[in-house]
């Protein structure tokens, strides 16, 4: 290995030394948090319009009432203490569970997607002041298909919820405070919770970065995950962060929050909107037969809430927040929909990402074309997500095929004009300047732009980006079957190598086998800088190492388009082409 593969691997070893070690760092701070039993609910900097923190745990000596509605899509289940939706089971989202916990699943509770399973307070609880949730238990009952939760305080105030749950994935959810007595009674500040963000299977390392909190204020919105919250996060690995324990926001502009994970969403679109949107770190259950989590985050959460401010109530008057659910996946037509219907942008919840995330806007846009195309091709054609990313790429390929082939023809007539670039070099060893202004004119003289082999890369590249934002975020990919691959949003890990705990990823390998005969097909380009043409050599040893744990979607994607490039410059290679520069035209002599 020469000098500088020698660096790069080097370098590419240190990262991952650095960020494993990073990372146990952070597990040993969170498990010993959890053992010493020091981690609390966040205390927030107080503010006149904001309630108190108060406990997510209720009076557990009264007995727990729960109740259950379904409307064949999704299994809502109430809960007496807090009044509010415990779970939503997706009975059309199957749980999925990769190599590394099958011996686990039989173990499992439930074999559906479940959201806010695993939290401690439910949908729609109501946190504040003591004199406004009391024990925090209510009284459930059902009529009709309403869910009415009902709460009455020594003071005179009650606390009634309905939920009216449709067809659609929509509850309509009204949360009204009324005022039986006499007297005026002074309202605190209401904390509505909007759900709790959670990881939906051990598999979930992407929690961290695409789970937390959004919310939309009639403009623009805006997330916190949680990196946002943890202690242990560092700036650049090295520079230490000061966690934040509370995260708050909004004036009076609040059109929506939401909790979300990668690929389901908790949304709450109140009526009027709400004052500030208030986000909490909390301490989740373990999952369900599995003894250790992967990683620290799992056990984390991030709960979501709207806040109204303080207000009195006269005596024999009520308030009444309405507030419509959607509680379901992440799937972009059916948040197009509601955002239509609400005129409120629901589907800003898929988190295509902002600014380096999106590729500055880039990646947003050609992801929604390419789902949009990736599902009109599969309503049409009927075949597996699989299949469907196969057909996309090809097609795409071909659309750029011209491009590529005139692209390869430049780059032969370069490589014809290799000795005389050689022979301008020697000649003009002395004076660099003169040699770019000779080697210029011979690329003229022979009609060659040095440019065109870049062209075809930085046109293509905002597909990629497109690709790279679209499958991160597609629920249509969760539990999509492709050949072996059970799950194009997860690693298609064959099995556990015995001993080493490590998963075998098998497309991740065929991909950098593909790329690695491109580069031996596809020779450099004369006069290109030695040190970037051995950087191109280690190319697909740091595309392994990116997307090696990534989901195999991706992979797929790579290596079906670089598949197409190898058949592309065989084609080209064997197409006739002028391999020769043309020869000069005779010059007449004089008389």
């Amino acid at each position: 290995m020469d000098k500088t593969g020698i660096i790069v691997v080097s370098i590419c070893a240190a990262l991952l030394a650095l960020w494993f070690v990073e990372q146990q760092k952070q597990e040993a701070l969170r498990r010993q948090e959890l053992a010493t039993n020091q981690v609390a609910r966040p205390i927030l900097p107080t503010a006149p319009s904001l309630p108190e923190p108060s406990p997510s745990s209720f009076d557990t000596n009264i007995a727990e009432q729960t109740l259950a509605l379904t409307n064949g899509r999704a299994r809502y289940t109430f809960t007496s203490r807090g009044g509010g939706i415990e779970s939503v089971d997706l009975l059309d989202q199957p749980e999925t569970v990769s190599a590394r916990w099958q011996a686990n699943q039989a173990r499992r509770n439930k074999n559906v997607v479940s959201l806010n399973a695993r939290a401690s307070v439910p949908i729609l609880a109501v946190l504040g002041a003591t004199n406004l949730i009391g024990n925090g238990n209510f009284t459930l009952t059902e009529t009709d298909g309403v869910v009415v939760a009902e709460k009455n305080l020594s003071n005179g105030l009650r606390l009634v919820k309905e939920f009216r749950p449709g067809s659609n994935d929509l509850i309509s959810a009204s949360v009204r405070f009324e005022n039986s007595s006499a007297l005026p009674i002074h309202l605190p500040a209401q904390d509505i919770v909007v759900g709790t963000a959670t990881p939906i299977d051990p598999d979930d390392t992407y929690f961290g970065t695409y789970g937390g909190l959004m919310w939309y204020d009639g403009v623009k919105s805006q997330t916190a995950n949680l990196g946002y919250f943890s202690p242990a996060t560092r700036f650049l690995f090295f520079f230490p962060r000061t966690p934040k324990t509370g995260y708050e926001a909004g004036m009076g502009n609040v059109s929506w929050a939401a909790a979300y994970n990668q690929y389901f969403v908790m949304l709450a679109m109140p009526q009027s909107p709400a004052h500030e949107v208030l986000g909490r770190p909390v301490d989740l259950a373990p999952f369900p037969g599995i003894e250790q989590a992967t990683n620290a985050t799992l056990d984390r959460g991030i709960q979501t809430s709207l806040v109204y401010p303080r207000q009195t109530l006269p005596p024999h008057s009520r308030v009444e927040r309405q507030i419509t659910l959607y509680t379901g996946p992440k799937e972009y037509r059916t948040l197009a929909r509601i955002g239509e219907i609400f005129h409120n942008n629901a589907d800003l919840t898929m988190n295509w990402g902002s600014g380096l995330m999106s590729f500055f806007g880039i990646g947003t846009f050609f992801a929604k074309l390419l789902l949009s195309a990736m599902n009109g091709l599969h309503d049409v054609t009927g075949m597996g997500y699989g299949w469907t990313i196969v057909v996309i790429t090809v097609i795409l390929r071909g659309l750029f095929w011209p491009l590529m082939a005139a692209s390869m023809k430049s780059g032969r007539r370069m490589q014809a004009l290799a000795p005389e670039i050689k022979a301008l070099k020697e000649k003009y060893k002395d004076d660099p300047q003169k040699f770019t202004q000779k080697q210029w004119e011979l690329f003229r003289k022979h009609k060659v732009n040095p440019m065109s082999g870049c062209l075809p890369a930085v046109v293509q590249m905002p597909v990629f980006f497109g690709f790279f934002t679209m499958l991160r975020s597609s629920i249509e990919l969760r539990g999509a079957h492709f050949l072996w691959v059970t799950d194009l949003s997860k690693p298609d890990t064959l099995f556990m190598i015995p001993g080493l705990d490590f998963p075998l990823n098998l497309l991740p390998l065929l991909m950098v086998g593909v790329m690695v005969v491109q580069a031996h097909l596809q020779p450099p380009s004369p006069g290109a800088d030695p040190s970037q043409q051995k950087m191109m050599r280690y190319f697909p040893l740091i595309m392994l190492l990116f997307l090696y744990n990534y989901q195999s979607g991706m992979a797929l994607y790579m290596t079906v388009s670089t598949l197409m490039s190898v058949i592309q410059i065989r084609f080209t290679r064997l197409a006739p082409a002028q391999a020769q520069p043309p020869a000069p035209a005779p010059q007449k002599s004089k008389r």
